[in-house]
């Protein structure tokens, strides 16, 4: 080499070769240095050929129906055979046009791409790099973007392609990248991507879609065809127009597809947002306990990151339905309800409420725990800052502050309501909430709340299982317990009822309080506790006469189990949530058997004989808006409820096929309804039921369920109910008794040790 320079006579060829080699040597040492891992470890080829996708797990409906993913990255991999051939196409023509000409690394490509932008300093000269170079990227991002390390990624980034190539077919780096490359938003591979943006599988992108998809790849937030249509639908031609270069399209093909508009079916797989929210976080909770068994079984399942399916209970149409009608109904009863308080309502006049749930915010505790003083956090949340607030018309972006969002939403009124197979407890519909986003507690399966009037029938069944006969005629006089300090249950009624004697149906029918607190009293409360026992409720319940008003607080799915078991044969079932789990190739993991009672919890005659009962409700009693206002003629019995002070609002309904439970109320214990009017079970909670079934009834797909009719009652059964249902007092007895002296005794509790 160094005779080689002094043969050179031109000092000036001698120094530039000089240069030139010295370059060369220093740029071979240089890419050695990174190749045998001196700026990081390169992954092995063995390390390569075993690398694991994190995958999505899919939650899905009874009827298949894909309502919610839980994830860390966004990412659900699929073979290649279901990439259709014009989504490789629209790749390979706009990313990569010889692709299936090179070994990871397109050297004239790199050449052009380096003259353009060193040598021309034309910036949008574009990367060139490979797709199996871009797959390197994707598996193993580059952890730092300053200038000083764009060599050192690129070339780790080329060293890495090269061992891909020797790895894996061409088809398999095609699958490879399209199931790991980003499209923004956390949102991660072809098969999320075509989800999210076209509520479709990949495998059934049209052209035009998978063009749009693959033109986004460039710029994922600026050709994002939800955000910048018009820069979507310009990429996508553009995509269209390399694909007919290429012989992917004919000319004729690209004009037609080119003129067609860009249309999205755009689903967002939040976890805040979209269909079933609550439900869909019951599940992940209830999968995380599943996960903590399998893994001390050796079977170590992340929910997360495994790429499981569950197949769930849920009615995808039921369930859209079911929320519409909750949408609608309280978006109308909350204006109702505001207009009751007017001006002095409690979230505008109630200083002590508003600061004692101003405490319980995070953002209070937080400032507390630092240290701060009272007077500092509360001008501290005094401060008005820009934030979106949310109501039933929608988002408004507004001054306001932490406080002023305090009293905000406690005024808002919260549901909870869900509908199960009464033969085997599979839940059908579920809304925990009004929004899970703002308002997060599940009012199914976290909240206990005071049940009302929806226990009585629970004491009824009692009662007709100690023997006592439906006929039997009970006072509807108040009274007053000496022995419970003065404690006078009393009914709603306007009517004068000192004189009137109601039948057990009557009563029921039309939630008559005092007589139900009397049917307790015949019955015992221990009785009625073990009764409810049997019927599946295993909330501790009060050993008080008020237990016959629905003074336990029961949780509403527990409420649900126990009726299932009026059209179930007598046996109350548990709402369950998840069929089966599968892995990512649908080998069943794990199938979730119904938990059906196997002891019937009362006989088959009172079970008709409450049933009739609460068909008379329905047709006669406190809930007959179902037939005169909503003009509902299936077949349906059922119960309202409503608590002390109005803070609770319940209605069940029974049909042959489906129990349904509606709760509106509050979330704060403190706020009632302004009057009974407006919060009792049968104006706040019947109408979600009711609106709901009206949809049912329009779709034919459900004649299954609501064009079902109940079991016809045995002659027995019809004999029992056949009397009178109000009987008046004879003239000795009304002659002795005076309507305005409240009558005195004991409570007389046979069983007071349960």
């Amino acid at each position: 080499m160094v005779l080689f320079f002094k043969r050179i006579k031109s000092p000036y060829l001698k120094y530039g070769l000089i240069v030139i080699c010295s370059f060369t040597m220093a740029l071979i040492i240089f890419i050695l240095s990174i190749y045998f891992g001196a700026w990081g470890s390169l992954p092995s080829k063995k390390e390569l050929s075993d690398f694991q996708y994190q995958r999505a797990s899919e939650v899905y409906t009874a009827d298949s129906v894909l309502i919610g993913k839980y994830y860390i990255y966004d990412r659900q991999p699929i073979p290649y055979e279901n990439l259709p051939q014009h989504l490789l196409d629209a790749l390979i023509a706009i990313e990569d046009e010889r692709f299936f000409n090179h070994s990871g690394i397109d050297y004239p490509s790199l050449f052009r791409v380096a003259f353009k932008t060193i040598l021309m300093q034309n910036e949008s000269s574009g990367g060139g790099s490979t797709l199996t170079q871009q797959l390197a990227k994707n598996l193993f991002p580059r952890k730092e973007r300053e200038t000083k390390n764009i060599a050192i990624n690129k070339i780790k980034e080329m060293i890495i392609a090269s061992r891909l190539e020797a790895i894996y077919s061409k088809e398999e780096i095609l699958t490879h990248y399209l199931n790991t490359v980003s499209f923004g938003g956390n949102t991660f591979g072809i098969e999320s991507a075509s989800l999210k943006f076209f509520n479709k599988r990949a495998v059934n992108l049209r052209v035009e879609e998978a063009a749009t998809l693959v033109g986004m790849l460039k710029a994922t937030y600026g050709y994002n065809p939800r955000i910048f249509p018009e820069k979507g639908f310009n990429r996508r031609n553009l995509v269209l127009q390399s694909m007919a270069k290429n012989n992917f399209l004919t000319g004729v093909e690209r004009d037609s597809i080119t003129k067609t508009p860009l249309k999205l079916d755009y689903k967002e797989f939040d976890h805040n947002d979209g269909l079933a929210p609550y439900f869909r976080e019951e599940v992940r909770k209830q999968l995380q306990d599943w996960s903590r068994v399998e893994k001390e079984k050796g079977n170590d399942y992340n929910i997360y990151t495994s790429g499981l399916k569950i197949y769930t209970t849920l009615d995808y149409n039921m369930q859209i339905l079911a929320e519409e009608a909750m949408v609608k109904h309280l978006k109308s009863l909350q204006k109702k309800f505001e207009k009751s308080y007017g001006s002095n309502a409690p979230w505008i006049k109630n200083k002590k409420l508003i600061e004692k749930l101003v405490r319980r915010t995070p953002t209070y505790r937080k400032l507390k725990a630092s240290g701060w003083k009272e007077k500092e956090i509360m001008d501290s949340l005094h401060q008005k800052r820009r934030m979106e607030l949310v109501d039933w018309d929608g988002k408004t972006n507004v001054e306001a502050s932490t406080i002023d969002s305090v009293s905000h939403y406690m005024k808002f009124l919260n549901t909870g309501s869900m509908a199960i197979d009464p033969t085997n407890g599979a839940v059908k519909t579920w809304i925990g909430g009004i929004n899970y986003k703002y308002f997060k507690y599940d009012h199914i399966s976290q909240s206990k709340r005071q049940v009302g009037s929806t226990f009585k029938p629970i004491v009824y069944t009692a009662a007709l299982e100690k023997g006592i006969a439906p006929c039997t005629y009970f006072s509807a006089q108040e009274v007053e317990y000496k022995n419970l300090e003065g404690w006078s249950p009393s009914n709603s009624s306007k009517k004068d009822e000192v004189y009137l004697n109601y039948s057990m149906e009557e009563a029921l029918s039309n939630s008559v309080n005092t007589v139900a607190v009397k049917i307790l009293e015949k019955t015992g409360i221990l009785e009625t506790i073990r009764q409810a026992n049997k019927m599946g409720i295993t909330a501790k319940l009060p050993n008080k006469p008020s237990l016959a008003l629905g003074t336990g607080e029961i949780q509403l799915d527990q409420l649900a189990g126990a009726y299932a078991s009026y059209v179930n044969n007598g046996k109350p079932v548990e709402p369950y949530l998840i069929q089966t789990i599968t892995d990512q190739k649908d080998s069943v993991l794990t199938v979730f058997e119904p938990k059906v009672d196997g002891k019937k919890a009362f006989s088959d005659e009172n079970r008709q004989i409450m049933i009739e009962m609460m068909k008379s409700t329905v047709d006669k009693g406190t809930a007959s808006r179902i037939r005169s206002t909503y003009n509902l003629r299936n077949a349906l019995a059922g119960k309202t409820g409503t608590t002390q002070n109005n803070k609770d609002a319940w209605f069940v309904a029974l049909t042959p096929k489906l129990v349904h439970v509606t709760w509106v109320g509050f979330d704060n214990h403190e706020i009632g309804f302004k009057n009974t009017a407006l919060g009792q079970g049968a104006n706040a909670a019947l109408p979600i039921f009711a609106l709901w079934y009206q949809k049912l009834n329009q779709d034919s797909s459900f004649d299954a369920i609501t064009k079902t009719e109940f079991e016809r009652p045995e002659e027995t059964v019809v004999q029992k109910l056949d009397c009178q249902p109000i009987k008046r007092d004879g003239f000795f007895k009304r002659l002795f008794k005076n309507p305005k002296k409240k009558k005195t005794k004991r409570f007389k509790n046979r069983n007071s040790n349960p």
